[in-house]
């Protein structure tokens, strides 16, 4: 399944399934410039504990995580050290 991207800033992972939602969303925040938002939705669990741990790594601010309806979804900002 190929992630879908409705808009430039929003990346749509519901399916996938680890470790793929940490890999798109690592790949998608290298594409944004410092300060760049970034809104995330997926549906495997274990993207709640693997995406706030790779932001931690990469120097980036979450800015919100909420579930809507059994979605995951990551409000993202990218870091200054990009």
């Amino acid at each position: 399944m190929i992630p879908r991207v409705s808009d430039p800033d929003d990346l749509d992972l519901r399916g996938l399934k680890c470790p793929l939602p940490v890999l798109h969303t690592r790949k998608a925040l290298r594409r944004l410039a410092p300060g760049g938002r970034l809104v995330v939705r997926c549906t495997d669990p274990l993207a709640a504990i693997d995406i706030p741990h790779l932001l931690h790594e990469t120097g980036d601010r979450l800015d919100a995580q909420r579930s809507e309806d059994g979605i995951l979804v990551f409000e993202i900002r990218r870091g200054e050290r990009a």
